[in-house]
């Protein structure tokens, strides 16, 4: 993918922060920037239920607490997954739009079934535990939706695990990605809209408060806040910390003016009566503490045809969204290109995480967070350990309703603020990939326009006539509706088709380095700088790397590995690396305003280190 190891957007700005969990960042910072990721986290897995529950039949909202800790506890074990065996960038794991599209389809598909069903042969309840809180026809669909989500987690392991997403992303060029980036932050406007709708004074107050202490106060220092380096013990003094916590000094505050205002009866929320549909205030007063999630306790997923057709379109979608969240993370951390190997993980560990989700009977699976790697890049912060720590606390809430509950307490106006503040930065790192092709050429021009336009134009006449998509087997009807009110599958296809299809110059395509490196021959070999910093930051651990030689020479875990030249010359270096000073740390990012890689060095008082790369 071009342009993902040049200067990244703002350039001219401090490298992004790192943390280290053994003298490079204090445990607070890391569980500060733990919290943060939490917040993001928490707020997209509230709107995804809040926006899908509406959707299913019968919807009772006794159950809405049991249904997000079970998300919250497989979205915590695909995160340690995706960061220890996957792409192993700092991505944090939720349901996707992509899921919640075609599992609204399916929903609403059922929905209507049920209701048009006036012969007293509604579905019985398929739940068999005397404590479940999920009824009637809607655990049939719910456990006709995690079908759905199952089939996802199958198809996307077969997509890693065969290469196809790998050699995808190879030849995904400025031209592909930057629509795509684009149009992944522009499709979420109408959820932040409803959202914010229910107070703007709220909405606007987090992102007033986001941008001042990101744009305006980033390089405002407190002097209590140290943070310890990787090199030669030294001490800094201070760190930029209203920029590192944009985003979760904003949620906070705003959360305690609210929860003021509630306190002094002072009316502030205005629900719609669209708004007080997916209001689940009281939906955690009588779920349990502690209870542990187990596959099967809500009943089995149903595979249904209507489910096989959905699923397929749920992994579609889903492996396009997770493979620009890789990229766009990779950019916003100036890390190297996104090898084909860490492409194929990363969609393999994600498809795990669905499979988990499915069989615990939640209606969505899990996917990397765009909405998380762009809080990275609006932070300046990058730290695999915190998203590991966030993991983990994603696990303990799931196995407490009680607690998880008490995440629907957050206001529905945050949720949007959020939203506004982190998809923004997705539009602009995918407009920034513009420089690198010529996007003067009347080529490029119709490409990004017309792949944008259909992307925005489709989906909005599916959802005000759906009927007029019918090919006379629902399973079918349903995978094409899947598909087509996705925005991102639609730029992703357009915008790939006409980029391999339409005749054009590696210049205007913007593919002059992918030349220079095939015309460098399969036997020659990168910088040392490029190869370090790609194997610091994509590469596996350590003691598993070793286990490599004897198991990445088979199917299918070939296109899962390095190739054979990258593993040679990883193990001609590991006498050097491991000669290594204790508490050396490697410089992975290139130097702010240039768009060449960096040997290992110790970073200025301006160029905090690097983010962190050991789990």
């Amino acid at each position: 993918m071009n342009g993902g190891h040049r200067g990244a957007p703002g350039a001219g700005s401090p490298a992004l922060t790192s943390c280290f969990p053994q003298k490079m960042c204090s445990w607070m910072l890391s569980c500060c920037f733990a919290l943060q990721h939490l917040a993001v986290q928490t707020s997209l897995l509230c709107i995804f239920h809040l926006l899908l529950l509406p959707t299913m039949p019968e919807e009772l909202p006794q159950a809405t607490s049991e249904l997000l800790s079970r998300s919250l506890f497989a979205c915590g074990i695909s995160t340690v997954l995706q960061t220890t065996l996957g792409s192993r960038l700092p991505l944090v794991q939720i349901p996707s739009f992509e899921y919640l599209v075609p599992a609204m389809v399916l929903g609403s598909h059922l929905s209507l079934s049920a209701s048009m069903d006036r012969n007293g042969t509604a579905v019985a309840s398929a739940c068999p535990a005397p404590h479940c809180t999920v009824a009637g026809s809607q655990a049939a669909s719910l456990r006709e939706v995690s079908g759905a989500v199952l089939v996802s987690g199958l198809v996307q392991l077969v997509l890693g695990v065969s290469g196809v997403s790998g050699w995808a992303a190879q030849r995904c060029g400025p031209m592909v990605l930057a629509p795509s980036l684009s149009i992944i932050g522009l499709s979420t406007y109408k959820e932040a809209a409803f959202f914010c709708s229910t107070n703007w004074g709220i909405a606007l107050l987090l992102m007033l408060l986001a941008v001042t202490f990101s744009q305006h106060l980033g390089s405002c220092r407190l002097p209590f806040c140290a943070c310890p380096q990787a090199q030669r013990g030294s001490i800094e003094p201070s760190v930029p910390t209203l920029r590192m916590f944009s985003v979760l000094l904003p949620f906070a505050s705003v959360c305690i003016v609210c929860a003021i205002l509630s306190h002094l009866h002072v009316p502030w929320e205005s629900l719609d009566l669209a708004m007080a549909q997916l209001s689940w205030a009281n939906s955690t007063f009588h779920a349990p503490w502690l209870r542990i999630p187990y596959a099967g306790e809500w009943g089995w997923p149903l595979l249904t045809p209507q489910a096989l057709a959905v699923g397929i379109a749920m992994a579609i979608g889903c492996s396009m969204n997770s493979v620009g969240c890789y990229v766009l993370c990779g950019r916003l951390l100036r890390a190297p290109r996104l090898p084909p190997h860490a492409c194929n993980r990363g969609l393999c560990t994600e498809g795990l995480g669905s499979l988990l989700a499915g069989l615990l009977g939640t209606p969505g699976g899990t996917a990397a967070s765009i909405a998380n790697a762009c809080a990275i890049g609006f932070t300046q912060t990058g730290s695999r350990f915190s998203v590991q720590i966030s993991a983990l606390a994603c696990v303990v809430l799931g196995t407490s309703p009680r607690l998880a509950g008490l995440l629907t307490r957050i206001p529905l106006a945050i949720h949007g603020g959020v939203l506004c503040i982190t998809y923004a930065v997705a539009v602009g790192t995918g407009i920034s990939y513009f420089q690198y092709a010529d996007i003067d050429s009347g080529r490029n021009i119709f490409i990004v326009g017309f792949a944008m336009f259909m992307a925005l134009l489709v989906p909005r006449w599916l959802g005000a006539a759906p009927a007029h998509l019918a090919t006379g087997w629902v399973p079918l009807d349903l995978l094409f509706l899947s598909l087509l009110m996705v925005p991102v599958f639609l730029t992703g296809f357009l915008s790939f088709f006409m980029e391999n299809t339409v005749s054009g110059t590696l210049e205007e395509r913007g593919l002059l380095s992918d030349l220079s490196l095939r015309k460098a021959g399969p036997g020659s070999r990168r910088p040392c700088g490029e190869r370090d910093e790609a194997s610091q930051v994509y590469g596996l651990p350590a003691g598993l790397r070793r286990l490599l030689p004897s198991s990445c020479k088979v199917f299918p875990c070939c296109f899962l590995c390095p190739g054979s030249e990258e593993e040679e010359e990883e193990s001609s270096r590991a006498p050097e690396e491991g000669t290594a000073a204790p508490g050396e740390g490697t410089q992975l990012l290139p130097r702010p305003g240039s768009g060449e890689l960096q040997p290992p060095r110790r970073p200025s008082e301006m160029e905090m280190s690097t983010w962190h790369t050991e789990a």
